[in-house]
């Protein structure tokens, strides 16, 4: 058996590429980091009308009804353009936590908003892997007291999905009072997250997660893979960036992508990077055709990424010499996505700890 890409598949990464480089650049990139911008409106407005913010969303509730490996090559070409907008927690954490622990009036509420793009949601569940200087997330008579940190896309939200201490799901609404909101600083300023403080802030319950943890475990795991299959179209571009450089740069009248030490430094990064993409199209495939394999390799993938994805990042930067740290290249815009995306929903150290958990181990 073959396990490649289907045409529809490659058609959908191309187009959504090609929309990308033509609408999301450097410049794009540079001005909206300028401004402190974390959700484009031009590039935000083009994802929308491309319909890829409804990608696993059936299509009753509004959506295209692909699956996570459609998402996952979406998310590499995001990956690739460090494009600034919200993606993964509006269009694939939030969906899943509702389609997984929603009821049918929330779904029915909420999906079509999601997927048109008029609802952003941000999500909420890093209290749910590690907890750091905070008493959590406390749900009491409807109402969400406590702090959440790392809050996904939750500064560009209208919606937020929140987990509370016991690992249920809440709906509260981003500017309702008993919400305050802020942005944390992070390397990378093309992506958006928060600390959002509660104060007996009305909640709405998705009813299937109160007593059941697959809605938030699914939700985790469906971000991971993304983040790593980010973290994969990220490096790539870095790759292709430092093997372009070396066969341009000169010294001593020759390309540095002659000398030996640049040419192992190349093929080193490109023989690491290229089976990192079997592993995320494969732990994308589970989600939805075996669903039993996907918390391992959603784990997997996330730590295995992340390790890949910095040591790329040094070594494309080392490629380009005293160049690769200025502006004027840009390479520390990717170089940056792939540190956030290292710490995001756990670092690799904590996440391969979960995945030996979900062996048996």
């Amino acid at each position: 058996m073959e396990f490649a890409l289907s045409e529809e598949q490659v058609m959908l990464q191309d187009s959504v590429s090609g929309y990308l480089k033509s609408s999301c650049s450097l410049d794009v990139v540079r001005e909206g980091v300028a401004g402190g911008i974390t959700k484009q409106a031009d590039v935000w407005q083009g994802i929308c009308d491309l319909g890829i913010l409804g990608i696993i969303i059936p299509g009753e509730l509004g959506g295209v009804d692909m699956g996570f490996l459609d998402a996952a090559l979406i998310a590499e070409a995001l990956g690739r353009a460090i494009a600034p907008i919200p993606f993964i927690g509006s269009a694939i954490m939030a969906p899943v936590a509702l389609l997984s622990g929603g009821s049918e009036e929330q779904k029915e509420n909420w999906l079509p908003k999601i997927a048109s793009g008029d609802t952003v949601f941000g999500v909420g569940v890093t209290e749910q892997i590690a907890r750091r200087e905070t008493d959590g997330i406390v749900y009491s008579d409807g109402t969400l007291s406590g702090k959440a940190m790392f809050v996904v896309d939750g500064i560009d939200a209208d919606m937020l999905i929140i987990a509370d201490d016991s690992g249920a799901l809440h709906i509260v609404d981003a500017n309702s009072s008993g919400v305050t909101r802020r942005a944390l600083k992070t390397i990378d300023k093309t992506r958006a997250v928060a600390e959002i403080v509660f104060d007996a802030a009305e909640a709405d319950t998705l009813p299937r997660s109160k007593n059941d943890k697959e809605p938030l475990l699914k939700t985790i795991d469906a971000g991971r893979i993304m983040i790593a299959a980010d973290t994969l179209g990220a490096a790539q571009v870095m790759v292709e960036q430092a093997v372009a450089y070396a066969k341009e740069r000169k010294q001593f009248d020759r390309v540095i992508g002659s000398f030996q030490a640049v040419k192992h430094m190349c093929a080193e990064m490109a023989s690491d990077l290229e089976p990192c993409r079997s592993l995320i199209w494969y732990t994308a495939h589970t989600v939805n055709d075996m669903p039993e394999e996907t918390r391992a390799l959603a784990c997997h993938a996330k730590a295995h990424l992340s390790e890949v994805g910095r040591d790329i990042a040094k070594t494309a930067t080392e490629v380009h010499g005293g160049m690769g740290f200025t502006d004027l290249l840009g390479l520390h815009y990717w170089f940056k996505r792939v540190g956030l995306n290292r710490q995001l929903l756990g670092s690799p150290e904590l996440v391969r700890e979960e995945a030996a958990l979900a062996q048996g181990w």
